[in-house]
C-alpha cells in the first residue's frame, strides 16, 4: 500500500498547466467575430426587415450601411463620432471625403460605402423625373433638387432643359462656385440649350447657408439669362433656390417678369 501511495504522489501530468492555459488559439482574436457582435448585426437587420426604415434613428441607419465596410468591428463609436461631426444621415453621406476622413476611424472603404448611398439616393431621385413631363410632377423635381443640391458645401447652378412638351432633356451643372457666389454665364446657358434643342429652363443653384433667399445677384443673373432666352425664344419656366429645408420660387414671388423697357 505505501509502494502504492507513493507512485500515486509522484505522479505528474504530460503538460503543466501553465503550458496548456499558453497554448495559443488557432484563430487570432483579431480576425474572430465575437458572438455579441454577430447577434447585434443580427438584430439591427432583422429590425430592419421587419419594421422598415422607420424604425432607426440615423445612426442605427448608418451603423447597417458601415457593416459592410468594417465586417469584424463594433461600428457604432464611429456611426456615433460621424453623427456628432455632420449632424444626420443625410449630411454625413454627402459630406466631401475630405471632411469624412478627418474623423477617426474613417478609411477608403467606409468614405466607398457612404458615396455609393449618395450616388444612389441621386439615381432614384433622378428616374422620377427623367422623361417625364416635368411641370406635371413638380414634387418629383423639388425632391430631386434636394437630394442633389441641399447639402452640398459649395454653390452650384444647374440648368434642366425641357423639350417642346416639356420633358426632361438634360439636367446639367454649368458651373460651380464657393459657399457663397457661383459664376453664371447666360450666354453658355443658351448655347447648350441651343445644342441640345431645347425649348424650356428651368435654373436651379443651391445655397449652402440654408437660407434660399435670393440675392440681389441671384436676381440680377436671372434678369440677363431671361434676356438670353428671350431672344432665342426659349421660355424659363422658374429659378429654383434650395435651401437646406426649403426652397424659393421665382416664379411664385413674381420674379420672372423682365422689366418693361
Amino acid at each position: 500500500m505505501r509502494h502504492a501511495q507513493a507512485l500515486s504522489d509522484s505522479a505528474l501530468p504530460i503538460f503543466a498547466l501553465k503550458d496548456v492555459l499558453q497554448v495559443p488559439c488557432p484563430v487570432p482574436a483579431r480576425d474572430r467575430d465575437p458572438s455579441c457582435l454577430r447577434d447585434h448585426r443580427h438584430r439591427l437587420r432583422a429590425r430592419f426587415t421587419e419594421r422598415g426604415v422607420s424604425a432607426f434613428p440615423d445612426y442605427e441607419l448608418l451603423e447597417l450601411v458601415l457593416f459592410r465596410a468594417i465586417p469584424r468591428q463594433d461600428v457604432k463609436p464611429l456611426a456615433n463620432r460621424l453623427m456628432e461631426s455632420f449632424g444626420d444621415f443625410n449630411e454625413v453621406v454627402s459630406a466631401p471625403e475630405a471632411r469624412l476622413m478627418e474623423v477617426e476611424g474613417v478609411g477608403q472603404a467606409v468614405v466607398q460605402e457612404l458615396k455609393i448611398v449618395e450616388a444612389a439616393a441621386h439615381r432614384m431621385a433622378r428616374a422620377r423625373i427623367l422623361n417625364r413631363h416635368v411641370l406635371s410632377n413638380w414634387d418629383a423635381l423639388l425632391d430631386y433638387c434636394h437630394t442633389t443640391m441641399a447639402h452640398q458645401a459649395t454653390e452650384q447652378f444647374r440648368v434642366l432643359f425641357l423639350d417642346c412638351k416639356n420633358a426632361l432633356l438634360a439636367d446639367e451643372e454649368q458651373a460651380r462656385g464657393t459657399v457663397d457666389h457661383v459664376p453664371v454665364y447666360p450666354r453658355e446657358v443658351a448655347k447648350r440649350a441651343l445644342e441640345l434643342n431645347a425649348s424650356a429652363l428651368i435654373l436651379v443653384h443651391n445655397h449652402p447657408s440654408g437660407d434660399a433667399s435670393p440675392s440681389s445677384a441671384d436676381i440680377t443673373m436671372t434678369q440677363s439669362i431671361l434676356q438670353a432666352a428671350e431672344t432665342l425664344g426659349l421660355t424659363v419656366h422658374d429659378h429654383l433656390i434650395i435651401g437646406r429645408e426649403c426652397e424659393f420660387s421665382f416664379l411664385a414671388a413674381g420674379l420672372l417678369d423682365l422689366p418693361s423697357a
